[in-house]
């Protein structure tokens, strides 16, 4: 039994966990934490390092599972004194940091994008939604090796590179060298004989798992707008793991349109509105219902556009604002007026303009504009000039010569 299990619950394994598991799982979490990458995270990173230097010493942890992190710390410069987490990060990984210092950067996987379709009304009120993909992940049967310890050997044809390189003569004194993947080791740069691959990933020294992420979509996103999880990439051994980027589309609504933070849409009316007044209810994307009328005796034109404040859409990161619901009108006029309320109409409505018609002017009917018609009268008129030029030449008649 061990005194207390703080170190252990920091790395995430049991009391009796083996070297390995201790090491497998400070790996995990010294890249998860790591300052350069989580900058909020040092004292996290901190303490998980101090944890596994404890752990992985047999006499610490002898001393830690006794007594706890008090006898560590009454140990002296043997036990007490921790050195600097990322010394201790750097000695484990053989150098390979995340930049600075003079350190080498680590490979870094390859970044994975979704698109991920979204209403508008998730944009508007926020949403939480759920993505299942595939994933590689280290193999965790032979940690990443392929196959069992001390089976891998370089590549011979490629010498370890997983590139070789073919001579081609392309003329008389002239080769072309062209690099290519090695077909014998397909760019690992290792080999592993048949009967020492693992038989989890059967060498590929990664395999595929499934994920599920919860995506948050906050409100007053866009369309577009990328949401990232860190590190949630393919994993790849003595690699660092690329991320997940959730890319969001928008897909059109049904009576609003996303301009920025304002909102837009078109209200159709009747004249009588336009001339008389209206009222009318407009549902918002949170299921509200607003009332919107026009003031007394104000005309709406046609097109014409007015706003509602703080009707909008929220702003990014800061909800409790909204911008503008901007509403145009479309003016709806009658197909045809009753002939007995023309004259009432046109004592409501200001006096007809004065119009002088001179005496040999000419009256015309309106009729229905048809884009058409043009071109069938233009049809009509090349082939009535077509017949005509016939006509005029006459038929060709064939004289013939008597003796």
């Amino acid at each position: 039994m061990v005194k207390e299990t703080g170190y252990y619950d920091l790395l995430g394994v049991k009391p009796d966990a083996t070297g390995e598991e201790l090491k497998k799982a400070y790996r995990k979490l010294a890249l998860k934490y790591h300052p350069d990458k989580n900058p909020n995270e040092g004292e996290r990173f901190k303490a998980i390092s101090q944890a596994y230097e404890v752990l992985s010493d047999r006499e610490k942890r002898q001393i830690y599972d006794d007594g706890g992190e008090a006898a560590i710390k009454k140990g002296g410069a043997d036990t007490g004194d921790f050195r600097s987490p990322m010394d201790f990060f750097e000695k484990f990984f053989g150098g390979a940091g995340f930049g600075g210092g003079g350190r080498r950067r680590e490979r870094r996987g390859k970044d994975v994008v979704h698109q991920m379709s979204v209403q508008l009304e998730e944009l508007y009120n926020g949403a939480t939604r759920k993505l299942a993909l595939q994933k590689n992940v280290i193999c965790d049967k032979c940690e990443g090796r392929g196959g069992k310890k001390g089976a891998i050997e370089k590549c011979m044809q490629c010498r370890g590179s997983g590139v070789e390189t073919r001579v081609q003569q392309i003329g008389p004194g002239l080769v072309q060298h062209t690099e290519q993947v090695c077909r014998k080791c397909m760019g690992t740069g290792e080999m592993i004989s048949e009967k020492d691959r693992c038989k989890q990933c059967n060498g590929r020294k990664t395999v595929r798992e499934r994920k599920v992420l919860e995506v948050h979509i906050e409100k007053g996103m866009r369309d577009g707008q990328k949401i990232i999880f860190n590190g949630e990439g393919d994993h790849e051994p003595d690699s660092q793991p690329g991320d997940i980027i959730i890319l969001l589309d928008e897909k059109e609504h049904s009576t609003f349109v996303h301009a920025g933070t304002d909102l837009m849409m078109k209200m159709p009316i009747q004249l009588v509105e336009a001339l008389c007044g209206f009222e009318r209810v407009i549902k918002t994307l949170d299921d509200r219902d607003l009332v919107v009328r026009s003031k007394p005796g104000e005309v709406v034109k046609h097109e014409m556009t007015k706003c509602v404040m703080e009707e909008g859409m929220p702003l990014y990161k800061n909800p409790l604002e909204k911008g503008r619901l901007i509403i145009q009108f479309e003016v709806i006029f009658p197909t045809n007026i009753p002939l007995t309320v023309i004259p009432t109409l046109e004592q409501c409505l200001p006096p007809r303009p004065e119009v002088t018609i001179p005496l040999d002017a000419e009256t015309v009917e309106l009729e229905e504009f048809d884009p058409k018609q043009r071109r069938q009268q233009q049809h009509q008129r090349m082939a009535y000039e077509e017949d005509d030029r016939g006509y005029e030449q006459g038929p060709r008649i064939e004289q013939c010569s008597s003796s």
